[in-house]
């Protein structure tokens, strides 16, 4: 008897261990943050050539994955720019969107912004090869967030977003991957649009965040509580109306715009990494094993909904 409850009690470690260990690749994540950003070109909205080579790429890496990939190109000053999509669990009519944008603000790597949150969708597109979901999940990839089109029509969040609603597409939810690679445990390396907030959240910028806007809806709340509760990274939930500067700054918006129950996952962006919309914004400064925790939260996040 006393060895059956010893065999037991070491089934349940291993079963514990393997439900909480890492599920994304951290060489992968490296491999993906070096081929999206020592490019020829920098990803910007000028190089045409390089934007679609990067277009390219991801859709290589979603095809790897899933049949279901597919290209939405818009024109803008007569040329082609392109969000990639790919999706899981087809068979379902409700779905969840999964964004994150792939172009830069000038002449820069853009590691962080936005490297990191594309390379969250690559790594999803493998998690989730094959699994039996409760949802349609569409990965996409946007172009064109970074002036000068932010907040113009012509953003590729804004296109997807509005091509969802022309169609009558039935979604549950928004989900943005906005910078998800920098962290920093010493004192005083996160700030916040307040400077109250730092009572509450503290100024360490150890944490990822997990922001809504006030009256946000049932997926975000279920969605939030699932992230929390696989213990991956440490979290914290920012709830704002959409006027606090910086809680609407990035693809999320379009679908507030057009009424989706919508979020963005962040480390903070220029709240706390300096290096956004510079050139000192490279592979080197990421924390590649924490940024995999993220990865795994919203894998295990999405997978877990009812």
């Amino acid at each position: 008897m006393h060895k059956f409850k010893i065999l037991i009690s070491f089934l349940f470690s291993i079963t514990f261990y393997y439900n909480s260990s890492a599920q994304s690749d951290t060489a992968l994540i490296s491999s993906h943050l070096k081929t999206l950003t020592k490019t020829p070109q920098f990803r910007n909205h000028s190089n045409i050539d390089q934007l679609n080579l990067t277009a390219g790429y991801i859709r290589n890496i979603f095809q790897k994955s899933t049949d279901s990939v597919s290209v939405q190109e818009y024109n803008v000053d007569q040329k082609t720019y392109k969000n990639i999509i790919c999706s899981f669990g087809t068979e379902n009519q409700k779905r969840i969107i999964v964004g994150a944008h792939y172009d830069v603000c000038g002449d820069q790597e853009g590691a962080d912004d936005n490297a990191s949150g594309i390379t969250g969708l690559l790594e999803l597109s493998r998690l989730l090869k094959g699994k039996k979901l409760n949802y349609r999940i569409d990965l996409v990839a946007y172009t064109l967030e970074e002036p000068p089109y932010f907040r113009t029509e012509l953003m590729g969040s804004y296109i997807h977003a509005k091509s969802l609603k022309e169609s009558k597409a039935e979604v549950f939810g928004m989900i943005l991957l906005e910078m998800i690679g920098y962290f920093k445990d010493e004192a005083k390396t996160q700030s916040y649009p307040l400077g109250i907030l730092a009572v509450k959240y503290g100024n360490n910028g150890n944490y990822i965040t997990l922001v809504k806007k006030f009256g946000s809806g049932a997926f975000v709340s279920q969605f939030s509580k699932n992230f929390k509760a696989t213990k991956s990274i440490l979290t914290k939930t920012f709830a704002s109306p959409p006027s606090l500067p910086g809680i609407d700054f990035s693809d999320h918006l379009n679908y507030w715009k057009f009424g989706y129950d919508a979020m963005m996952i962040t480390d903070t962006s220029f709240y706390r990494n300096k290096n956004y919309h510079q050139k000192t914004d490279t592979i080197e400064t990421l924390d590649i094993p924490r940024m995999s925790k993220v990865i795994d939260g919203v894998y295990n996040g999405l997978t877990s909904l009812k």
